[in-house]
């Protein structure tokens, strides 16, 4: 594991666009709060605005099409913990006692009703910690500032994202779309998956996915027509050139064709490699030219200790040299 891995660095695949647009979204969520529950009250101060509403507007409008983000766990998260948070306040002594167990019962209360929202703990741990203005509201701090902040970053969010035809929100609006265009129907030798099947999956991995079951098949979809796009033609497949099947970890594999046996009919057009890199190296095999076509993802060659794919890449198993 490298420093990146560890630390989960990666860059965005996002256009400037669509940053711009969350920069933008996040000022006119927050702007519209403070303009519209002054409009609608007068007051001024720490119970106008909740700071959760700043983590609740990254996520409204930069990851609008996130689990975390829909309507039912933006409501339900911050109507739940606002509950909790100012029931330990007024139960709870102890502040230190009052605020962790705010923030642990809102956890444990979003999970059981499926409306995980991690601006949620700010909201309860603000009913403990807000000081007088807020402990001032009791239970009234769930209507005003909560719900109030809560139901104008929601129509806001609604509104801005669906000036870009990329976003929608909530995501129940969002149509079968890429920026290229519509999703293209699906290839008949492409795999599909059924909504249960992913489902099921997500059962088995047993953590929380910010990512629904729909956009995960689109997000596979996408990926295998971007893949079947990228594979190479049996007329590639070439005497004494290698190739790799582009797969990580024990299923990686360097291939040598080290001879052929040309025919008209492509079923008996054969060649003979060797695997010189991954597993079952050392091994020979022999296949159609087609079948090989299909298994070979990039055409490499060697430098040095490592194979390299086209455009300078270097393939996920370097190292392993030819013999």
């Amino acid at each position: 594991m490298n420093v990146r891995e560890f630390f989960g660095f990666s860059l965005d695949q996002v256009s400037h666009a669509e940053r711009i647009a969350s920069t933008v979204g996040g000022f006119a969520g927050i702007f519209m709060i403070m303009a519209i529950t002054y409009g609608f009250t007068g007051v001024e101060g720490s119970v106008l605005i909740v700071p959760s509403m700043g983590a609740s507007a990254v996520l409204l409008f930069a990851v609008p099409h996130g689990k975390l983000s829909q309507p039912w766990s933006l409501l339900g998260g911050h109507a739940v913990s606002a509950i909790i948070g100012v029931a330990c306040y007024q139960l709870v002594p102890d502040t230190f006692v009052a605020a962790a167990l705010a923030v642990g019962l809102a956890i444990g209360a979003m999970h059981y009703l499926s409306c995980i929202h991690p601006p949620g703990g700010a909201t309860a741990l603000a009913a403990v910690i807000g000081g007088d203005a807020v402990h001032s509201l009791g239970y009234g701090y769930i209507l005003m500032p909560i719900m109030l902040n809560t139901l104008v970053i929601f129509a806001v969010a609604i509104i801005f994202n669906y000036f870009f035809p990329w976003r929608r929100y909530p995501a129940s609006l969002m149509k079968s779309f890429s920026k290229g265009g519509p999703t293209q129907p699906q290839k008949d030798n492409i795999p599909t998956l059924a909504r249960d099947d992913i489902d099921y999956a997500i059962r088995k991995m047993d953590m929380l996915v910010d990512i629904n079951a729909d956009d995960l098949k689109r997000l596979y979809s996408l990926a295998s027509e971007y893949s079947q796009s990228k594979c190479l033609r049996p007329e590639d497949i070439r005497l004494d050139h290698f190739y790799s099947n582009g797969q990580h970890g024990n299923q990686w594999q360097i291939r040598h064709i080290i001879d052929e046996s040309p025919h008209e009919d492509p079923a008996r057009d054969k060649v003979i490699y060797k695997i010189v890199a991954g597993q079952g190296r050392y091994n020979t095999g022999a296949c159609t030219r087609e079948e090989f076509a299909v298994w070979a993802r990039f055409e490499v060659e060697q430098q040095g200790d490592d194979w390299i794919r086209p455009g300078g890449t270097i393939e996920p198993g370097p190292g392993s040299r030819q013999n």
